[in-house]
């Protein structure tokens, strides 16, 4: 089994807009489990998202995944990246959005119905797309992601105006990969999600506050609610400054 982290960060910064938007971020993002990328609206988290899938330019620093550069040619198939908006065409179907996306990756069509069927949207799959909610959207995009059963699965925010009964199933479906040796990189700024990760990497501002696992950020702070821990490294970060 390859012990190697997924992600490796090292020094990492980027600028957008004339401004600082990642300050110096270093981490390193183990395999086979879920990590949570968890932080207020605006602190970097798309920004890092996009420079791990290889979409962003940086300042300086690396950006290591799966044993190559971030955006390598070796990674096209090995990668799957949701973003916030939904990136599936609104005039096709759901079906026939699958249909595109498999040629893409090279896929056999009968991908579809598994992926469908894990998010939950078999149903849907002769409905236009531009008809759905935007959960629905936001789901489609996941199931095209899932056609390449990809080793690294990046999701940028994929919970966000779903029922909390679809967020319990969605959170099932990535233990189900990651319990089959995808790592996932799940982005959100609700603090609930955070007890269900195996480790969290929370930000504030462009750095990281804490990388460590729930249970431990508890004993860290002394806090047992993960947003009061939050919240507590936070104010201690302010009177080390």
């Amino acid at each position: 089994m390859n012990s190697s982290p997924a992600i490796l960060i090292s020094s990492l910064r980027v600028h957008r807009g004339g401004r600082m938007v990642l300050d110096g971020l270093d981490c390193a993002i183990p395999r086979g489990a879920v990590t949570g990328l968890l932080g207020p609206s605006g602190c970097g988290k798309t920004t890092l998202m996009r420079a791990i899938v290889g979409a962003q330019r940086v300042r300086s620093g690396t950006v290591e995944v799966l044993g190559h550069p971030a955006g390598a040619a070796a990674l096209r198939s090995r990668v799957g990246y949701v973003t916030q908006a939904p990136s599936v065409y609104a005039d096709l179907t759901v079906a026939a959005n699958l249909r595109y996306f498999a040629s893409v990756l090279g896929v056999r069509y009968e991908r579809a119905d598994a992926a469908l069927e894990a998010v939950a949207l078999a149903d849907r799959r002769g409905d236009v797309v531009a008809r759905l909610s935007g959960g629905q959207r936001a789901r489609v995009s996941l199931a095209c992601a899932l056609l390449g059963e990809p080793e690294l699965l990046v999701l940028d925010e994929p919970t966000v105006g779903l029922d909390p009964l679809l967020r319990r199933d969605l959170w099932r479906l990535f233990r189900e990969l990651t319990a089959g040796g995808t790592t996932l990189l799940v982005s959100s700024h609700v603090m609930d999600e955070a007890d269900r990760c195996d480790r969290l990497l929370l930000m504030r501002d462009g750095a990281f506050v804490a990388d460590d696992t729930p249970r431990a950020l508890r004993e860290q702070t002394g806090e047992q609610n993960l947003e009061s821990a939050f919240v507590r490294l936070v104010e201690r970060e302010a009177v080390a400054a």
